[in-house]
């Protein structure tokens, strides 16, 4: 079954759920069972205008998207049409598989990379998801007992993606989250398995080989970067170009690209405590949280604002507690 198949379960989208309609709609629903819509309907409740159905990944039909044609990337394919229709002609696949895509109800997690997830041996309820989100070169082997073992998708960009081609899992779609033209001539090396003869224009090394076969590759819609920036968060609009503090994090565009396509929402390994300085920054690493830095592209607080919206709301779950510390 190809392309994306998107089951909102029981919800219109069109109609904003109160708290005593939520009660009712999912109240007497066993505890562990997925419960259709829900994510949405939560969100909904806080978003009214969040209506709009967007797939995962590009499909071949992805101009039927005005809004990503309105805008260079990160925001969206403008310029890009040409490389993105070759790109997409090779993957010929386009969802996340026929087994979750015929899925009535869909239960997601985004796996963060932060310190918050060493030694909480959370493995176990992570692999119990249907879909698991992971992201950039945060490793597995080695940690299972903490971040699981499962990987369904992993999103990242070329110079956030797996370095050493043994350190990929054996199974996952490998998804570009394109910030810039260049990444997409990326992708295309990746795909046609050609050499990387140039690295110019990228902001550190990238991968050069990605173990991947075509048709686990996917395109993650910019739709996603250009809602949570401009619409969930409020950053600058910048005329829809990349500027000071209008990008968000690949986890928060990996959120609001699960509150589209799932039905129930979790992270894990989010938040950044900045009064521990001496803690670890990621899970894999001794980085201390110290070495973290006000990005140019990014607004960590308003972001983490946002977050903490939807944690408060029961739009997602946090499973590490991370996002609101002692404030939620």
């Amino acid at each position: 079954m190809r392309g994306c198949i998107f089951n909102h379960g029981l919800i219109s989208f069109f109609h904003v759920y109160r708290p005593l309609e939520l009660m009712y709609k999912y109240g007497n629903i066993s505890e562990g069972v997925c419960k259709p819509g829900f994510a949405a309907a939560k969100m909904t409740a806080i978003y009214p205008k969040f209506t709009k159905l967007a797939p995962m990944f590009l499909d071949p039909n992805y101009k039927r998207f005005s809004r990503i044609g309105d805008y260079l990337p990160p925001f969206g394919v403008k310029t890009q049409e040409k490389i993105i229709d070759i790109l997409l002609s090779a993957t010929n696949m386009y969802g996340l598989g026929e087994e979750l895509d015929s899925k009535s109800c869909k239960t997601c997690i985004i796996v963060g990379n932060g310190g918050i997830l060493a030694n909480k041996s959370l493995g176990q309820k992570i692999d119990d998801f249907d879909v698991v989100v992971r992201l950039n070169e945060a490793p597995v082997k080695g940690f299972e007992k903490d971040v699981g073992s499962k990987t369904t998708i992993r999103i990242t960009y070329p110079e956030g993606a797996i370095q050493k081609t043994e350190r990929y899992e054996a199974e996952s779609l490998f998804v570009l989250s394109a910030f810039k033209s260049l990444d997409f001539k990326w992708l295309r090396h990746m795909v046609f398995n050609q050499r990387l003869r140039s690295t110019d224009g990228f902001w550190k090394s990238v991968a050069r080989h990605v173990p991947r076969e075509p048709s686990d590759m996917r395109i993650l819609n910019p739709y996603f970067i250009q809602e949570a920036s401009f619409k969930l968060i409020g950053l600058p609009h910048n005329n829809g170009q990349m500027g000071r503090g209008n990008i968000p994090t690949l986890g928060t565009v990996a959120i609001t690209m699960a509150l589209h396509n799932c039905d129930e929402v979790a992270v894990a390994g989010f938040g950044y405590n900045m009064s521990t300085p001496h803690a670890p920054l990621h899970y894999y690493e001794k980085i201390r949280m110290s070495a973290i830095k006000e990005s140019w592209t990014h607004n960590i607080s308003k972001e983490k604002e946002f977050l903490m919206k939807l944690v408060k709301a029961g739009v997602i779950q946090d499973l590490t507690g991370g996002i609101c510390g002692a404030g939620c």
